[in-house]
């Protein structure tokens, strides 16, 4: 009976330290550029931001598979100045690290101050005002060698630069050195130094971040080189004729992290495809195992590439509680929700179960201010997205499928001549086409559906019998077709030529499928 009851421990105790597998993304919708550091048993996580605020969205995991959004590092104008930033601007590749009991995030904001840090003692908690670093180039990084100096990397001129800074300063101590260039693929950038077994480890990303990106590493005695380039990069690709009908591809900008069981783990980018060769979502974050033996290269989930479904070994799971799909404004909105560029927070309000969107002058297409606009990140293919809407003295409130100003397909409800109308717009560049329904009253519920092949829009007058309003080819917002580094976000919002006028959101209901 005893040795009954110790093999039922045991097996309890197997149980709850160790799991097998998992599904990838693990982070989905936009989410590009990870970085990843690690303290004691918790994980955090960072991505890039670009012309959305708050910037660079933070997560929190225990076990690297599941993760929760528990804010922005960037939350102040101070911070993060992003007026007159597009979709190809703004906030670049943050990194992440902790130091000394103090977190550190080092990125760049390409439209205006180039490279900063901020930091923090609560991760928590808020982060300070940047501190410039003088160096030039993008995507810089951080590493703290055993004797305490810390050294920057970044991307400049097609190769990669080394110099030691004051990360409390930015002080820039040594002249920046150029340190690798790479294996051959363009554009080498990402950099970050690993120090194991008595080597520096040098890994970037190579071909662009698109089709045909991929990892590389290098190595070398001494952290400013010589580097030496691994014999089997890259050491993460999925442009070799084995994984080219891959649904996952773009995979590259990675960073590697030792987990609390001694296991290495690595987090990249990478997208999925739709409609043929096509992306919409953005890229995404990936995870995949990583082995990495004593004084040897590191090997990323045994072949070099990763899959949707990952059946392999790992930390004991620990999932956060899901979110519920319906919001119904009756709280403030959560870090799930961006706005563009730097917003007047006075124009949107939560109270009595609704959220008011008093409109600007400035719609969907505005390039430079931004918009009495607040937006919500398409995750899958598949989806329906809902709202119901009153206009009150607003000229239109609605819905869009935004890739940015100059790609995105809008539903509202309209005033026009002293009537209203369901109005839909396809902007395309320099093609703008739109549509009218007429409609009576003020109140509409509308609705937004995707698939791998179409966006649709729709309305209603009870939130139950639903009509079409239009269709729009997914391929037309793609990253392929259009070009952007961003991915669909869903957007509620309202315009109004006085800058008085607003609408109510009663609800919003996202539902990935």
């Amino acid at each position: 009976m005893k040795r009954t009851l110790i093999s039922v421990l045991l097996l309890c105790i197997g149980i709850a330290v160790s799991a097998q597998g998992y599904t990838n993304p693990i982070i989905r919708g936009f989410n590009p550029d990870p970085s990843v550091c690690r303290v004691e048993d918790d994980y955090y996580l960072v991505t890039s931001s670009f012309q959305y605020y708050p910037g660079v969205p933070l997560y929190h995991s225990k076990d690297l598979v599941n993760w929760e959004q528990i804010g922005h590092v960037l939350t102040r104008e101070s911070q993060l100045y992003l007026k007159g930033a597009n979709s190809n601007g703004g906030i670049y590749a943050p990194v992440i690290r902790h130091h000394n009991g103090r977190f550190y995030m080092i990125t760049t904001n390409v439209s205006t101050v180039g490279n900063f840090i901020v930091t923090t003692d609560d991760i928590r908690g808020e982060w300070s005002d940047p501190i410039p670093v003088k160096v030039g180039g993008i995507d810089p990084s951080l590493f703290w060698d055993e004797d305490g100096k810390c050294w920057y990397t970044g991307s400049a001129d097609g190769g990669i630069l080394l110099c030691q800074i004051d990360p409390d300063t930015g002080e820039v101590l040594t002249t920046p050195k150029r340190v690798w260039d790479g294996t051959g693929g363009r554009w080498p950038e990402a950099p970050h130094i690993y120090k194991k077994d008595g080597w520096y480890y040098l890994m970037i990303a190579e071909g662009g971040t698109e089709f045909g990106h991929n990892e590389t590493i290098a190595r070398s005695r001494q952290i400013d080189g010589p580097y030496t380039s691994a014999p089997h990069n890259p050491i993460l690709a999925h442009y070799k004729a084995a994984t080219q009908d891959n649904p996952i591809q773009g995979v590259g900008h990675a960073d590697i992290v030792q987990a609390h069981d001694g296991s290495w783990w690595l987090v990249c980018l990478g997208f999925r495809t739709q409609s043929g060769m096509h992306h919409l979502l953005g890229r995404e974050t990936f995870l995949a195992p990583v082995r990495w033996d004593e004084g040897a290269w590191p090997v990323v989930n045994a072949t070099g590439d990763i899959a949707i479904s990952m059946n392999v070994p790992t930390l004991p799971l620990q999932p956060f509680e899901a979110k519920p799909a319906r919001n119904e404004f009756d709280v403030p909105l959560g870090p799930e929700w961006s706005y563009l560029r730097n917003p007047d927070l006075s124009k949107y309000q939560i109270a009595d179960g609704r959220l008011r969107i008093y409109g600007t002058a400035a719609g969907t297409d505005e390039a430079a201010v931004s918009p009495s606009f607040v937006c919500y990140r398409q995750t899958e293919h598949n989806f329906t997205a809902e709202t119901c809407l009153k206009l009150g003295n607003a000229d239109k409130a609605g819905m869009s499928i935004y890739m940015d100003h100059n790609g995105h397909y809008d539903i509202s409800l309209t005033r026009k001549g002293g009537k209203t109308v369901i109005e839909t717009v396809y902007r395309l560049g320099t093609i703008t086409h739109k549509e009218e329904i007429p409609f009576k009253g003020n109140k509409v519920w509308l609705r937004l559906t995707g698939n791998p092949m179409q966006y649709q829009m729709w309305y209603s007058t009870d939130g139950k019998n639903f009509k079409s309003a239009g269709i729009g080819d997914t391929r037309y917002l793609s990253s392929e077709t259009y070009g952007n580094f961003t991915g669909i976000m869903l957007g509620l919002w309202a315009q109004s030529a006085s800058g008085k006028g607003y609408a109510d959101f009663e609800y919003f209901e996202y539902n990935p499928m």
